[in-house]
C-alpha cells in the first residue's frame, strides 16, 4: 500500500492490532511443544516478520531443532529438513537434472530447498560446495540447474543451526554466507523451573502444532513490517552504529586494536528491518532507540571479525557490540 507520491503508506492501527494477534497465535502455537526459550522464540518471529535468515548457535540439546520445526508447523507452508553432513552435494540440496533414456531428454528434480521453511540442520558440517549452492539461494531467491534458473517459492527463509564445542568434522562458514543470515542467536540452557517442566512433558504424548498463518498472510504482514515507520533521526542512529563497527578508533582507542573488519551494509539494512519487526511485535507502528538496542547484538555479533589479539585477550563480539552502543548517542 502507497500513497500518492508512490510512499508506502503507514500502516493503521487496525492492521497492527491485526498482526499482533496472528504474531501471538503462532507464538502460542511454538509454546505448545517449546518450554521456555522466550528469547528464541521472538527472534524467530522477527525473522519471519524481517523476512531475514536466522542462524541459531548452541550446544546439543536445547530444542534448536524443535523450536524450528515447531514455527514451520505454525505456518501451513512446505518445509523441509536437511541434515547437512561432511559427504552432503549440492544436488542433495538443490536438485539435479535426471536423464531419461526411453526419450533421451533431462527432467529437473527440485531439491528440499524448494520449500517455503528450510531447517539447514548443523549447518556448519557441510563442505564448501554445499554451502555456494546455499548462498545463491539465500541471497537471489533463487537456483541455477544446469542453464535452467528456477525462483525459489514465496515466502523462503533458511533457519540454520550449529554446534559451538564441537569442531572435528566441521567446516568453517564462509563470512559471505554468514553475512546473509539477519540474525545470529546464541541460545543457552532453560532455568531449573523449565527444566522441570521439560521433564514433565517428555513422558506425556507430543503435542502437534496447529496452522495458524498461511504464506500469503505472512507476505502481507511482511510488506506490514516494512512500512512501520522508521525516522531519518534512527536511520541515522542505525547508521551510525554500524560505521562504529567499522571505525572502532572513535569509539574506542582499545577497540582499535581488537576490530579488524566492521559490519557491512547488509547489517544497516538487516538492523533497520528487524528494529521495524520488533515494533510491530509489541503492537506499535513506528521504532525507537530502544528497538534497534534490544536487537542490536543479534544483527551485529556474526558480522564482527576479530583480531587475534582481542582472541588471546578473551574479548567477543558481543562486548564490541555493548561498547559501540554505549559509546553512541542515542537520538
Amino acid at each position: 500500500m502507497s500513497n500518492e507520491s508512490g510512499v508506502a503508506a503507514p500502516p493503521s492501527e487496525g492492521e497492527i492490532a491485526a498482526a499482533a494477534v496472528e504474531v501471538a497465535r503462532v507464538r502460542t502455537e511454538v509454546g505448545r511443544v517449546l518450554v521456555g526459550q522466550r528469547y528464541l522464540v521472538d527472534r524467530m518471529l522477527v525473522a519471519l516478520l524481517a523476512d531475514g535468515h536466522l542462524l541459531v548457535e548452541g550446544v546439543p540439546g536445547l530444542a534448536k531443532t524443535t523450536a524450528i520445526k515447531a514455527l514451520a508447523g505454525a505456518i501451513s507452508g512446505s518445509f523441509a529438513r536437511v541434515q547437512f553432513t561432511p559427504d552432503l552435494l549440492p544436488a542433495d540440496l538443490v536438485g539435479t537434472q535426471v536423464y531419461n533414456p526411453r526419450d533421451m531428454t533431462f527432467t529437473t528434480k527440485k531439491g528440499p530447498i524448494f520449500a517455503n521453511i528450510v531447517l539447514a540442520d548443523e549447518i556448519n558440517r557441510a563442505p564448501a560446495k554445499v554451502q555456494s549452492a546455499l548462498l545463491e539461494a539465500m541471497q537471489e531467491r533463487q537456483v541455477t540447474l544446469a542453464d535452467e534458473t528456477h525462483v525459489l517459492p514465496a515466502p523462503f527463509l533458511v533457519l540454520a543451526t550449529q554446534n559451538p564445542i564441537e569442531q572435528e568434522g566441521t567446516y568453517p562458514l564462509p563470512e559471505a554466507q554468514v553475512d546473509r543470515f539477519m540474525m545470529k542467536l546464541l541460545v543457552t540452557y532453560p532455568t531449573q523451573d523449565e527444566e522441570r517442566v521439560i521433564l514433565e512433558r517428555s513422558s506425556r504424548p507430543v503435542e502437534r502444532v496447529g496452522a495458524v498463518l498461511t504464506p500469503a498472510r505472512l507476505i502481507e504482514l511482511q510488506d506490514l513490517c516494512r512500512r512501520v515507520t522508521l525516522k531519518p533521526v534512527l536511520q541515522n542512529y542505525i547508521v551510525a552504529l554500524v560505521h562504529a563497527t567499522r571505525q572502532p578508533g572513535t569509539v574506542s582507542a582499545k577497540l582499535a586494536r581488537f576490530v579488524q573488519y566492521g559490519a557491512s551494509p547488509r547489517a544497516t539494512i538487516s538492523l533497520a528491518a528487524a528494529a521495524r519487526a520488533i515494533a510491530l511485535l509489541d503492537g506499535r507502528d513506528f521504532a525507537t532507540p530502544d528497538d534497534v538496542k534490544e536487537i542490536a547484538p543479534d544483527v551485529l555479533r556474526h558480522r564482527l571479525l576479530l583480531t587475534y589479539e582481542a582472541e588471546a585477550e578473551g574479548l567477543s563480539p558481543d562486548a564490541v557490540v555493548r561498547e559501540v552502543l554505549a559509546a553512541v548517542r542515542t537520538p
